[in-house]
């Protein structure tokens, strides 16, 4: 006889997900209430961040307020010394502090650097001048002393003028190797004079071996230079622009002697005499 196996009864059913705690056929039952030490533990992770915001954001304000109170209102970075650089006999280091007027103890990033800057310049014998700072204390004053370039007679002796027209000092007789200025201005009128700009600027195109044997410079305006060799020749260049070019041309009419040399036209170079 064979034997037969039989599920359970129809419509009864064993202990399924769920059971015993009236949840319905494939729902999720619920999530299990944090136990109480876990849940300290989470308030107090909150709790220490909210702190260290606090003290990053305390920190960074006290630290920004004692850069301030360092930089404006103590005396540890204020101005102590200042430093002069590039002087010669023209001008003195004491001299270049009188006219920077520089306020000591004053806070070192107050300090208007342009300002002393512009005083100094005013030097007859300043070119140019920079300041800046050397923290903590010191402030640096760097010029450049005006160099003369050309001696103007006057007054039965000569006054030293730089490449911007500028008379630095008389003197009795001409300083060796500087040519002696004519131009159709008045001393008064050297300052800033494009004439005497533009024959500063032919002298410094000139050809080594040439500008050796230079005398004399005559300048009509910016673009009327002549310039006067020791053997009497005489350069005709013109403008200052077209230096290099110039220079070439005037080498190449050298090779032969001539009273003048004209390198005045572009592609018209020439000797006369």
């Amino acid at each position: 006889m064979a034997s037969k196996v039989s599920g359970p009864p129809r419509g009864s059913r064993g202990p399924g997900p769920g059971a015993g705690d009236g949840a319905r056929p494939g729902q999720r039952p619920g999530r299990a209430p944090r136990p109480p030490g876990r849940a300290r533990r989470g308030r107090r992770r909150l709790l220490r961040r909210h702190w260290k915001a606090v003290l990053f954001g305390v920190t960074a304000v006290a630290i920004a307020g004692a850069t301030a109170w360092a930089l404006y209102g103590s005396t540890l970075l204020v101005v102590r010394s200042v430093r002069v650089t590039g002087t010669g006999k023209a001008v003195s280091a004491g001299q270049v502090l009188a006219a920077a007027r520089v306020t000591r103890g004053q806070p070192l990033i107050r300090v208007n650097t342009g300002a002393i800057a512009h005083r100094v310049a005013q030097l007859r014998q300043v070119q140019s001048a920079q300041v800046s700072k050397d923290w903590p204390t010191t402030l640096v004053i760097t010029i450049q002393l005006r160099k003369p370039v050309f001696a103007l007679p006057v007054n039965g002796g000569y006054t030293l003028v730089d490449a911007f027209g500028v008379s630095l000092r008389e003197v009795a007789e001409r300083p060796p190797g500087l040519p002696v200025l004519t131009a159709n201005i008045t001393s008064r009128s050297l300052r800033g004079s494009p004439g005497v700009r533009a024959a500063a600027a032919v002298l410094a195109e000139l050809p080594r071996q040439v500008a050796a044997q230079v005398r004399g410079v005559t300048t009509g305006g910016p673009n009327d230079v002549s310039v006067q060799l020791a053997n009497g020749a005489v350069v005709v260049w013109g403008g200052a622009e077209r230096g290099v070019i110039k220079a070439e041309e005037l080498r190449v009419l050298m090779q032969r002697h001539a009273r003048v040399y004209d390198v005045s036209g572009a592609g018209t170079a020439a000797t006369t005499g």
